[in-house]
């Protein structure tokens, strides 16, 4: 039990000074007088779970980041910033999991007709970008989706233009004029902002 103490007394000290608190900003946050802040930094009590999991939540910790011991001047990942690397990995993998299929499929058509057809990889960039849009919506900066939304029309429009050109149908470059309204439309679509709710009298 006083290993236990003199952790959570550890920890709690060295989140509240890293925060730049002083007890008794502390204490006022938490409802309690700062003389209970310092019996707690001082281990000579434990705060109950309740006030432990307010304490974890004004620090952006889990409650048992605040009982286990840590090394000295060692930062730890707050649950944002956990989060936040999660997203980016997952995003990641999705991509690279389109990538994977690109090479399969370009791998079993060589294998079947014998021709590499390089430009299943160049078609394979549009559902990347759409890959990334779907994730940067739900979890990144949403200001971010203008760009990618432009990169995925012109990567679409290249797409396109190197498919009919490899397939000997033509060489439509005028293809890429299309690219032109609809950036202007992508472009508008951004510049709109949502009307505030007028309140009722």
């Amino acid at each position: 039990m006083d290993e236990l103490k003199c952790a959570v007394a550890a920890n709690i000290t060295a989140l509240r000074t890293n925060a730049k608190l002083t007890q008794a900003e502390l204490a006022e946050k938490l409802g309690y007088s700062d003389k209970s802040v310092s019996k707690w930094e001082r281990g000579e009590s434990v705060p109950d779970i309740y006030v432990l999991k307010n304490i974890a939540d004004i620090f952006d910790v889990t409650v048992d980041y605040i009982l286990v011991r840590h090394e000295a001047g060692k930062r730890v990942a707050t649950r944002k910033e956990t989060a936040m690397r999660n997203h980016m990995l997952i995003a990641l993998i999705s991509v690279i999991g389109v990538l994977l299929l690109a090479t399969v499929a370009f791998t079993a058509v060589w294998a079947a007709i014998g021709k590499a057809l390089w430009i299943i990889f160049v078609d394979s960039l549009p559902v990347c970008l759409v890959v990334l849009l779907v994730f940067n919506s739900l979890w990144f900066k949403k200001s971010s989706n203008f760009y990618i939304i432009s990169l995925l029309i012109w990567s679409l429009l290249l797409a396109l233009y190197l498919t009919l050109l490899v397939a000997h149908v033509g060489n439509y470059w005028l293809i890429f004029i299309i690219g032109i309204p609809a950036e202007i439309v992508t472009l508008l679509c951004f510049g709109i902002k949502p009307s505030k709710k007028s309140k009722l009298k």
